[in-house]
C-alpha cells in the first residue's frame, strides 16, 4: 500500500463529456475544499491528486485516487489499482431514479403502444391497433433479474403501479414489493411467467449471455425483455432470432453488444422493439449526482474514512 496523502488538486479528464458536459461538471466543485480543474491526455499525477474520469488512463496509477464517473468500470484493470494501491471508486448507487423511469417507459409503451402510435404519427397515419393488443401494466408479472439500486427501484415502480413483482438475485433478503426471489440457478422459473423480464444486473462472467436461447424458449410468447443493465447481457443474435420467431413479443433496450448500434442490425427494423441509445442515466442534472458522490469521496479521502463506492 502506498503512502496516503492529503489530497490537493481533484483532475476532471475531459473523457467525461461522453456523458456529461465538462465545464459544468468542473464548476459544480466551486465549494470543495480544493480546486477542481479540467484537463486531457498528457499531465503526470502524484500522490495528492485526484482523477474523476470516463476512461482508464496508465499514468492515473501515480495519482492518490481515481474516479470512474460510471457505474461500469468493466475497462479499469482493478487488480493493478490494488497491487499499485491507488482507491479506485465508481459512480454506482445514483442511477436508481433515472435508469428505472426508462425500464417503466418501455414496459409503458410496449403496453400502450405509444411507441407505435408515433410510429404512425411520423406518417400522418390515424392508426388503430387491433383490440386485442393494448393491455394495463396492473396485474402483469414483472421479473427484475438483480436487485441492486436500479432493481429496486424499478421493483419499487412497478408494485406501485399495481404489478406483480417478482425478483432474481443472490441473496434472498426482503427487497420492498417484491413478492418472490428466485435465486439465479433458477432463472427460468422466475421468467416463465413474467409479461416483462427486466434486467439491472451488472455485466460479469457470470451474466454474459444470461438471457440466450434457452431462456427466450423458457417465456410466455407475449413476454417482451427491457436491458436497462448491460449489452452483452442478453445473446443479440438469439434475441433476434427470438423475436423474428415469434417466441417473444418484443423489447425494451438501452444498451447493445456493439455501441452505438450498428445501422445494418436487424433490432432497429421490429415495430414492438424500442432502441434508446444507452441513455437510461441522462438527465439535465446528472453532472450534479456524480458531483455530490464525488465531493462526498473528497471529505472521506481527507479524513482517512473508508471511500463510497470503492471498487479497487
Amino acid at each position: 500500500m502506498t503512502e496516503r496523502h492529503e489530497l490537493e488538486q481533484l483532475y476532471v479528464h475531459e473523457s467525461v463529456e461522453n456523458v456529461i458536459p465538462p465545464e459544468a461538471f468542473v464548476e459544480a466543485f466551486d465549494d470543495l475544499p480544493i480546486p477542481a480543474e479540467l484537463v486531457g491526455d498528457g499531465r503526470e499525477y502524484g500522490p495528492t491528486d485526484a482523477v474523476a474520469t470516463y476512461v482508464p488512463r496508465p499514468e492515473y496509477l501515480d495519482a492518490g485516487w481515481v474516479h470512474c464517473i460510471r457505474a461500469g468500470y468493466d475497462e479499469f484493470d482493478t487488480d493493478e489499482y490494488e497491487r499499485e494501491g491507488v482507491p479506485l471508486t465508481n459512480s454506482s448507487g445514483i442511477h436508481g431514479s433515472t435508469v428505472s423511469e426508462v425500464a417503466l417507459n418501455c414496459m409503458l409503451s410496449l403496453a400502450r403502444l405509444g411507441h407505435r402510435y408515433r410510429d404512425h404519427q411520423n406518417e400522418n397515419e390515424w392508426w388503430e391497433p387491433p383490440y386485442e393488443r393494448p393491455f394495463t401494466l396492473e396485474n402483469e408479472r414483472v421479473c427484475v433479474v438483480g436487485l441492486g439500486t436500479i432493481g429496486e427501484a424499478t421493483a419499487t415502480r412497478c408494485d406501485a403501479l399495481g404489478m406483480d413483482v417478482v425478483g432474481v438475485r443472490r441473496s434472498d433478503e426482503p427487497v420492498p414489493g417484491v413478492s418472490e426471489i428466485f435465486s439465479p440457478d433458477r432463472l427460468h422459473e422466475a421468467i416463465e411467467d413474467a409479461r416483462f423480464v427486466v434486467l439491472t444486473v451488472p455485466h460479469t462472467p457470470a451474466t454474459d449471455d444470461m438471457l440466450s436461447d434457452a431462456e427466450f424458449e423458457a417465456m410466455r410468447e407475449d413476454a417482451y425483455v427491457i436491458n436497462v443493465a448491460r449489452g452483452p447481457v442478453v445473446d443479440e443474435d438469439a434475441l433476434v432470432e427470438a423475436l423474428e420467431g415469434d417466441v417473444i413479443a418484443g423489447a425494451g433496450l438501452d444498451v447493445f453488444e456493439t455501441e452505438p448500434l450498428p445501422e445494418e442490425s436487424p433490432l432497429w427494423d421490429f415495430d414492438d422493439v424500442i432502441v434508446f441509445p444507452h441513455k437510461g442515466s441522462a438527465t439535465n442534472r446528472y453532472h450534479l449526482d456524480i458531483a455530490e458522490l464525488v465531493a462526498e469521496n473528497v471529505d472521506r479521502y481527507q479524513s482517512d474514512e473508508e471511500l463510497k463506492n470503492r471498487v479497487a
